[in-house]
């Protein structure tokens, strides 16, 4: 595999900061340009900083790298390298603009962002449940009028501790879903030091989460039509998204009921043999194990099995039948390992095995 050239867009924020630690010894990708606001641009990238969030120090091969401006350096940015990752707080329109410029100058985008996730020609790629959506690449760049550029991206970082233990059993027809997700604060780019309004607290509302939470789900198990990705119908979802004061990683209790109702053996025999492209291929930031399940039944916990197969495993944990639902268990990963920066290097990678970056 080839040595690819990368770019991250948005790198002083919480997630750029986690795409620097994994993006580090990367054996495909080699880090070359760094962007970020203007406010930050023509900085040292360790004085753009205004706040180190990660547990690990920052890499030394990045701390003297001069930040350039993600808008008005675009051009030299898309030049310089293969393809981008893409962290930003903007606005939606503007991130969506921006976006579109870097593909149109011919720079694929593989962004955490959320202002793609529902155009229709954009692949929205839990790599290891729906990777063949990246064939709607070539009827975006045809939209686009573009050679090389295009934008993908990974879907809500919430979305893991639960759809990926959906999936293996949509052999038994789910027939619909309840889902209420305990969100770590990094998820809002928090810590507890920012965030003193959470410490002894819950709040039970984030915005926009549990519309994400419902829909995206089903982008993700869509299929894709005449150049576009037509959402599946089902099944129906309804979800409760509150922030705790967890640090990193995000629960879900879910529950769930069938068309035809798997025995409890069945399930977690389908969690254990699911496997993806990821393992496949054996993807560098692949686990090896997808899906782990514990039968303890005070397990998964955040504080013991974030870093499950480094962070990039989903668990899953109290498997039982319901009185209302078929079946109810706990889901869990780490927000901001397998649900974002994690998560888009994991899709560049499979991006990357399958030619989109040639």
């Amino acid at each position: 595999m080839k040595k690819y050239k990368v770019g991250v867009i948005g790198a002083t924020g919480m997630v750029g900061q986690r795409f620097l630690l994994l993006l580090e010894n990367h054996p495909w990708f080699e880090v070359v340009c760094l962007a970020a606001s203007a406010n930050s641009a023509g900085k040292k990238y360790k004085d753009a900083i205004k706040k180190w969030f990660m547990q690990e120090e920052m890499p030394a091969a990045y701390a003297d790298m001069i930040v350039m401006d993600a808008t008005a350096d675009k051009e030299k940015i898309a030049a310089e390298t293969d393809f981008c990752f893409c962290a930003v707080n903007m606005k939606k329109d503007e991130i969506r603009e921006l976006e579109y410029a870097y593909a149109k100058l011919e720079c694929p985008i593989v962004s955490n962002n959320s202002a793609h996730r529902f155009t229709d020609d954009v692949p929205m790629v839990i790599p290891e449940i729906n990777a063949d959506h990246l064939n709607v690449i070539s009827a975006q760049r045809a939209r686009l009028g573009t050679k090389r550029g295009f934008i993908a991206v990974k879907s809500n970082c919430s979305l893991q501790s639960y759809v990926p233990l959906l999936e293996p059993l949509r052999r038994f027809g789910i027939k619909c879903a309840a889902v209420t997700t305990y969100q770590a604060i990094s998820g809002a780019g928090k810590i507890f030091e920012t965030m003193p309004e959470i410490i002894d607290n819950v709040i039970p509302y984030i915005g926009g989460e549990e519309e994400k939470s419902e829909k995206e789900p089903l982008k993700i198990w869509g299929s894709v039509e005449n150049g576009k990705i037509v959402p599946a119908d089902g099944p129906v979802i309804t979800a409760q998204c509150l922030r705790v004061p967890v640090s990193d990683g995000h629960t879900a209790a879910c529950f769930a009921s069938f068309e035809h109702k798997p025995t409890k053996e069945q399930i977690l025999e389908a969690w254990k043999n699911f496997e993806g492209e990821p393992q496949r291929l054996h993807l560098p930031s692949a686990p090896v194990q997808f899906i782990h399940y514990f039968e303890e039944d005070n397990r998964p916990q955040p504080k013991l099995d974030r870093y499950t197969e480094r962070g990039m495993a989903v668990c899953a944990g109290r498997l039982r039948e319901d009185n209302l639902f078929d079946y109810k268990f706990i889901g869990f990963s780490h927000n901001t390992l397998r649900g974002a920066a994690g998560g888009a290097v994991l899709l560049a990678e499979l991006l990357a095995a399958k030619g989109y970056f040639d």
